[in-house]
């Protein structure tokens, strides 16, 4: 008699000649759903994207640099792993992580990814050294020193990001209108930037900047999902 294995989402039904190994085979598959949905750098790039806040596809499109097209193929493939979720709003289709654990993997896996694999590091290394980068003892010694004012922290995201969350006591100070916000910004203290994580730039942007005009920048290298990790 074949072996006969059904499956219903929520509850494993099994008949009665299915053997163990059928049984194990089959939840390994449902697991490996995860990571074929996840195996592609730009479907972990449009993960860490909405780890910052709901997107539209042609926001994804933009802020990935490729296509509307590409994007929502890669959202499919997400979509069917259970990993992202799509809602309609007006004329627009707004895309969110499923869950907070989403965001988490994509941390675990890049940290394993730093750990294990030589030619990150040295990418890693050399975008340190381009860079002034925060070092502190603990998080609560930056929130400590944010909350007294002896440092000031910002965050660099647009601001739909900010208000989505952020580090507790940052400012608001998108890239694109920090040029023009110098004003707002003591030169007698620290300033701390962050924007996405590790492999965003924008903070990294943020920092020559504000050095080139004085200020005594630095750069935090975890964003929002790591930082709630």
């Amino acid at each position: 008699m074949p072996v006969a294995l059904t499956w219903n989402y929520k509850m494993l039904t099994l008949l009665p000649m299915t053997t163990n190994r059928t049984i194990k085979d089959a939840l390994y598959e449902q697991v490996a759903r995860i990571a074929k949905a996840s195996a592609s750098p730009k479907r972990l790039e449009l993960i860490e994207l909405l780890g910052q806040s709901p997107k539209t596809v042609e926001a994804l499109a933009l802020q990935a640099g490729i296509s509307a097209k590409l994007v929502s193929a890669h959202l499919k493939e997400l979509k069917s792993a259970r990993l992202v979720e799509a809602e309609r709003q007006g004329k627009y289709i707004i895309y969110r992580l499923a869950s907070a654990e989403v965001g988490q993997l994509w941390v675990t896996l890049r940290v394993l990814a730093e750990d294990r694999l030589f030619e990150l590091q040295d990418a890693l290394r050399q975008l340190s050294a381009a860079t002034h980068e925060w070092v502190g003892n603990s998080r609560e010694e930056l929130l400590n020193k944010a909350k007294s004012g002896e440092v000031i922290v910002i965050d660099v995201r647009p601001s739909e990001e900010y208000a989505v969350g952020h580090v507790p006591f940052a400012r608001s100070m998108p890239l694109a209108e920090l040029k023009n916000r110098l004003a707002e910004l003591p030169k007698d203290r620290p300033v701390i930037a962050y924007c996405r994580g590790p492999f965003c730039l924008m903070s990294s942007d943020a920092v020559r900047l504000l050095r080139d005009q004085g200020i005594d920048a630095l750069q935090m290298r975890e964003g929002v999902v790591e930082w709630n990790s």
